[in-house]
């Protein structure tokens, strides 16, 4: 709760290293937006491609290891299961785009189409650094200045939270604390200056190994919130399902942040 929700307007900067689990995280926040609100929801994935994210909420909703939809190696019961979860998701107004290299114009026109038939309540964009931004502009840095304020411009014209993936540099790598920081933010002056709510996703396990005090658990660290509290707090990730779940809790629900 410590975001206290996602607020109309902001711009939400979603941060790691690969593997951590950036994209299952942002899927399981529109997913469960989409779910609790029936609003619409809009991811724009300028990297995997639409039927790729398909596969990950049907398999994190049907809690069906992901790697086994693919070669098609289901058991009857896990039939049943998927069955009953695609009709869920077909009722879902979450709206999946994968055009590659899409700028934030184009990203504005499409999220005003959905506005008007779904009432959208947020956008998501899978990630930054992939964004098409102006052709002329100097220099790679001056370009996602532009992207990011285009962005939160987005948010505000729409009244929408805008929820954005970001690369972090490798400087992480060097450290020997490898929890992230604003300044591991790529091309970041911008970025941190725009953003309402810098959150990195940190988990342990990726570069120690798994043990008992890390398995399975994704530490998300907001390292800016502008109209609230910084702090961190764990999640649990059920990697075989591309999950996220209340760490203290084992129901079947999602955390919200």
């Amino acid at each position: 709760k410590l975001t206290a929700g996602l607020q109309p307007s902001d711009l939400i900067i979603i941060a790691g290293r690969p593997s951590m689990g950036k994209t299952a995280f942002a899927l399981n926040i529109g997913y469960n937006a989409a779910l609790k609100t029936k609003k619409g929801v809009a991811v724009f994935s300028l990297e995997m491609s639409k039927m790729q994210l398909g596969m990950r909420v049907l398999g994190f909703e049907a809690q069906i290891d992901a790697s086994k939809l693919r070669p098609g190696t289901l058991r009857d019961k896990d039939w049943t299961t998927l069955t009953h979860a695609a009709g869920i998701l077909s009722d879902l107004p979450l709206f999946i785009d994968d055009t590659s290299g899409i700028g934030v114009l184009d990203m504005k026109a499409k999220c005003r189409r959905l506005l008007k038939k779904t009432n959208l309540s947020m956008v998501i964009v899978d990630y930054i650094q992939l964004v098409q931004g102006r052709s002329r502009a100097e220099s790679r840095q001056i370009e996602i200045s532009e992207i990011s304020r285009s962005l939160k411009a987005l948010a505000k014209d729409l009244n929408i939270p805008v929820v954005v993936l970001s690369q972090l540099n490798r400087k992480v790598e060097d450290r020997p604390n490898k929890r992230p920081q604003i300044a591991d933010l790529r091309e970041s002056g911008a970025i941190e200056q725009d953003a309402d709510i810098i959150a990195f996703i940190y988990r342990d396990e990726v570069y120690h190994g798994t043990t008992d005090e890390n398995k399975n658990i994704a530490e998300i660290i907001v390292a800016k919130q502008r109209n609230g509290p910084t702090g961190a707090f764990r999640l649990t990730f059920q990697k075989e399902f591309t999950r996220f779940r209340d760490h203290t809790d084992e129901k079947n629900h999602y955390q919200e942040i």
